[in-house]
């Protein structure tokens, strides 16, 4: 991530009329070792606002000690306060350690993601 952009999403977070936002889990210490990005999606055919976690990270050291669970019961807090119907995410196929975590709490679907590239236009 260049500076450009952390500072682009930095100012989407500290934006209060921003979609995205972030939370972060912090050890004893009160170092932060772990954070979630997230937002609002709406689903047409369902009538309703669900949430889309896009990232989330742990540092390795803190991995196993309950840092995602604080972050995922706290993404599903706010769910439950905004209405949102679900909480969806994308990860890697190879991320077994992550997957392993996310069967417990969510339910796998069946559907494949796909990217479709957005060129920027010629001037």
């Amino acid at each position: 991530m260049t500076d450009a952009q952390l500072d682009r999403v930095w100012s989407w977070i500290t934006d209060p009329d921003h979609d995205v936002k972030a939370l972060l889990v912090r050890d004893a210490s009160g170092t932060a070792v772990g954070l979630a990005h997230y937002r609002p999606y709406f689903r047409p055919l369902a009538a309703a606002v669900a949430g889309h976690l896009d990232d989330l990270f742990v540092t390795p050291a803190a991995r196993g000690m309950g840092a995602v669970d604080a972050l995922l019961e706290a993404l599903r807090t706010i769910a439950r306060h905004r209405g949102w119907s679900k909480i969806r995410w994308i990860t890697a196929d190879d991320n077994h350690r992550a997957r392993s975590k996310y069967d417990q709490v969510a339910e796998r679907t069946m559907w494949v993601t796909y990217d479709m590239q957005v060129p920027p236009t010629a001037d």
